[in-house]
């Protein structure tokens, strides 16, 4: 590859990873926002509790399609990230399964939001609206649903963590961008694997979620940002081989 040529792909890639860590950056802090601000909190496995308040949460839809455009910015991100990853020819398989993980996730995402933010309202508004012996019928219905949503979340989680790990892999494996990258999404894919089983074991709420939700909150926050600044400040690597370009 001439020296021309090899700038100009050096650029693209500092481009297309600008573009990929701010969707990410974007992305992850509206959903954050969106859940800290917004999303009614409590014991999420006290049913009667927390039923009541979703009930009473006027901005129960709104708030659910919001966080589902969030992830999806963010996912889109990350297909994005997977256009420079791919181009490295020992990253290219696993660049390629972590793309195709990732649209995986986002359709089990999809299916988790509509459960959540809009069949689960439907049954909660349900129950609290019923009297008589209907209101025991519609709290068991609205439990149903909430279950559901136990069996997705849990497959989300499960998924975003391979997603991750299978991007960190293929950060690791093709010297596109640093390595540090690659170890905190690998991390964080661990977590949040950990996190998704549990889930199906215990339900929405644990320690061991409280604990594994932090560490994924920091390390996916600092991978995001890790790959904007990468492609803002980027610059190629003197010690690659000509015509390979690493961006630090």
């Amino acid at each position: 590859m001439h020296a021309g040529e090899a700038a100009d792909t050096a650029d693209s890639q500092r481009r297309t990873l600008t573009i990929a860590g701010a969707l990410m950056v974007g992305g992850f802090l509206l959903n954050v926002i969106l859940t800290a601000a917004l999303h009614p909190s409590g014991e999420e496995d006290d049913h009667p509790a927390i039923f009541t308040e979703y009930a009473d949460s006027s901005s129960w839809i709104a708030v659910h399609l919001g966080q589902f455009i969030g992830v999806l910015v963010t996912l889109s991100g990350l297909l994005l990230l997977y256009r420079v990853l791919r181009s490295a020819d020992q990253s290219a398989l696993v660049a390629r399964l972590a793309a195709a993980a990732a649209v995986a996730t986002a359709a089990v995402w999809a299916v988790l939001q509509g459960l959540d933010g809009v069949g689960l309202k439907q049954a909660v508004d349900s129950w609290v609206s019923a009297s008589g012996a209907e209101k025991q019928i519609r709290f068991a219905n609205a439990e149903t649903v909430r279950w559901l949503e136990w069996g997705f979340q849990s497959y989300f989680r499960i998924l975003l963590g391979l997603t991750l790990a299978l991007f960190g892999t293929a950060i690791l494996t093709s010297r596109r961008v640093a390595g540090w990258l690659g170890w905190t999404a690998l991390v964080a894919g661990v977590c949040s694997v950990v996190f998704g089983v549990d889930v199906g074991y215990s339900g929405l709420a644990s320690g061991l979620q409280d604990v594994l939700g932090i560490a994924i909150f920091v390390l996916v926050l600092v991978f995001a940002i890790g790959v904007l600044v990468t492609g803002v400040r980027g610059r190629p690597d003197a010690t690659v081989e000509p015509g390979r370009h690493r961006l630090l």
